[in-house]
C-alpha cells in the first residue's frame, strides 16, 4: 500500500462469452479505496456489482484493465499466488454463511488460521478474541445446525476477520437475516472496521446495508452511475 490504496481499479472491463457472442459485465470502471473504508457497490441484479467483488477478491480475473489489491495485480497472478493473497490479507462474507457443519463454531473460525501454520496456543488466543468481538464465546462446541441464521452469520463473521485481513469483502451479508438481526450483524462489522481500520467492501441492494455505509458507489449496466460519501 505505497500509496495508501488497498485497492485500485483502473479502466476496468469484464466479458464473458454468451452463445456466439459477449456480456459486457463491467465497462470502464475506475475507483480506489484506501485503508479502513467502509463501502459499498450498489445496484439491482446484474449490474456488476458481484462480479467486480469477484474480482477484487481475486477470485477471477479482468478482461482488460487493471486492478491492484494491497500492491499486487490480481490479473496477472498466479493461481497459488492468488491463494496465498486469500489466505494472507483477504476475508470473504457471504450471505451463504459457508459454515462447515460438521464442525463445531470454534472449528469453523479457526479454519483460517490453520492454513497459515499459527501454533496452537497462539490460534486458540486469536480464535476466541474473535468469536469476543461477535457475542459468541458461549457457543464454541456447538455446530452450525444448532445456531439460528444470525448466529450463523456472525461465526462467518468471525471467520472472516479472525486473522484481522486487510480487507472484508462482503456479498450481500444480511440476504438471509430479518431486520433485527441484520442492524446486528452491520453494528458487528461497522464496531471491528472502526477498531481494527480494516477495509471493508460490500455488493449489496439491501436498504439496511446501505443506511450503514460511508461511501456508496453506485452501479448500472457495468458502469459507475454515480458516488456518495458520508462524512462521519
Amino acid at each position: 500500500m505505497e500509496n495508501g490504496h488497498v485497492i485500485e481499479i483502473e479502466k476496468l472491463v469484464k466479458k464473458f462469452p454468451v452463445g456466439k457472442g459477449e456480456f459486457t459485465a463491467l465497462n470502464g470502471i475506475d475507483l480506489t479505496f484506501g485503508r479502513g473504508e467502509f463501502a459499498g457497490l450498489i445496484g439491482p441484479s446484474g449490474s456488476g456489482k458481484t462480479t467486480l467483488l469477484n474480482i477484487v477478491g481475486s477470485l477471477d480475473v479482468p478482461s482488460s484493465g487493471k486492478v491492484t489489491v494491497l500492491n499486487r495485480s490480481v490479473g496477472i497472478l498466479s493461481a497459488k499466488e492468488a491463494a496465498r493473497l486469500r489466505k494472507e490479507n483477504l476475508g470473504f462474507i457471504f450471505q451463504s454463511y459457508n459454515l462447515l457443519a460438521v464442525h463445531t463454531v470454534f472449528e469453523n473460525v479457526e479454519l483460517p488460521l490453520l492454513l497459515l501454520n499459527i501454533r496452537a496456543a497462539e490460534r486458540i488466543k486469536m480464535v476466541m478474541d474473535a468469536l469476543e468481538w461477535v457475542g459468541l464465546t458461549d457457543k464454541v462446541k456447538q455446530k452450525p445446525p444448532q445456531l439460528s441464521g444470525g448466529e450463523s452469520q456472525r461465526v462467518a463473521i468471525a471467520r472472516a476477520m479472525v486473522k484481522k485481513p486487510s480487507l472484508v469483502l462482503a456479498d450481500e451479508p444480511t440476504a438471509n437475516l430479518d431486520a433485527a438481526n441484520s442492524h446486528n450483524i452491520l453494528k458487528t462489522m461497522e464496531s471491528l472496521n472502526r477498531e481494527l481500520k480494516t477495509t471493508f467492501l460490500f455488493a449489496t441492494h439491501d436498504d439496511k446495508v446501505i443506511s450503514y455505509l460511508r461511501r456508496k458507489i453506485f452501479l448500472a449496466d457495468g458502469r459507475v452511475e454515480k458516488e456518495t460519501i458520508i462524512d462521519n
